[in-house]
Order: structure tokens, then C-alpha cells, then sequence
């Protein structure tokens, strides 16, 4: 899986983990990308540092160096949204 890929899914299901505490199955689909980015790329530390109006910063370390990445915060909560709209899941 692409590193850019792998980072945004990250985001992703971490921001439903965040919203969805007893959700058991996102706390392993967040385990399963952490594992990706630690083992297939590198990656040391990362974490959802701000959430604005607009963006969701993601900071990450590879290689030593801090590195920070900005998706649009629609984007980021889209699956969040996509799982609360649907009854299903509720």
C-alpha cells in the first residue's frame, strides 16, 4: 500500500476510533494501518495534532524527521459521516 494511502486511511479510521470509543471493529482496523505504517513504512510516531474549521493536521516521524501532512477536514471525517448515517451501524 502506497505511503500516502496507507497515512490517509489511518486518519480515517482514527477519527472514527476517536468518536466511536467501544467500536471494536475500528480499534482493530486503526491497530491494522498502525501496524502498515510502522512496519511497511517506517513510520515512529503519528498523531492528529489540530483539528481547524477546515483542516485536520496529522504530524508523523520518519527517519527522525517530523514531517507534517494537512487534509481537508471533510475529507478526514468522511467516513466517520458515511458510518453515522447509516442505521445499520447506529
Amino acid at each position: 500500500m502506497r505511503f500516502e494511502d496507507a497515512l490517509f486511511n489511518w486518519l480515517q479510521i482514527k477519527v472514527v476510533s476517536n468518536a466511536r470509543l467501544d467500536d471494536q471493529a475500528a480499534q482493530e482496523t486503526l491497530s491494522f494501518f498502525e501496524q502498515i505504517l510502522s512496519e511497511d513504512h517506517g513510520l515512529s510516531d503519528y498523531s492528529i495534532i489540530r483539528t481547524d474549521d477546515t483542516m485536520i493536521h496529522v504530524k508523523y516521524t520518519k527517519e527522525g524527521r517530523s514531517k507534517l501532512q494537512l487534509y481537508p477536514r471533510e475529507l478526514g471525517e468522511q467516513l466517520l459521516t458515511d458510518i453515522e448515517s447509516n442505521p445499520k451501524y447506529n
